[in-house]
């Protein structure tokens, strides 16, 4: 909320055009993709789902009602998962 209109408005139109998919193909490390079932920022069914089906090997943590804000929202769970991931 503390950026200018501008920047935002870009941000948003790159990350809407540009197609990630062979740079997700190239990643080869333990993934997780954390993400909120009612992100109405990012929909889930195609970003969260669509990385993790791309991402070889990847582990997909979904989380209902959760919007696009859940790392602040609910860091309770988000932080216990991912520290699960990372111990595992």
């Amino acid at each position: 909320m503390m950026g200018g209109i501008p920047p935002h408005r870009l941000g948003i139109a790159a990350l809407s055009e540009t197609d990630f998919t062979t740079d997700l193909q190239a990643i080869v490390v333990p993934t997780l993709v954390m993400h909120g079932e009612d992100d109405q920022v990012v929909p889930f069914p195609t970003t969260g789902r669509l990385s993790a089906a791309t991402l070889k090997g990847a582990v997909l943590k979904s989380y209902p009602g959760c919007p696009h804000g859940m790392p602040t929202t609910r860091a309770d769970v988000i932080n216990a998962d991912l520290l699960a991931f990372v111990e595992s």
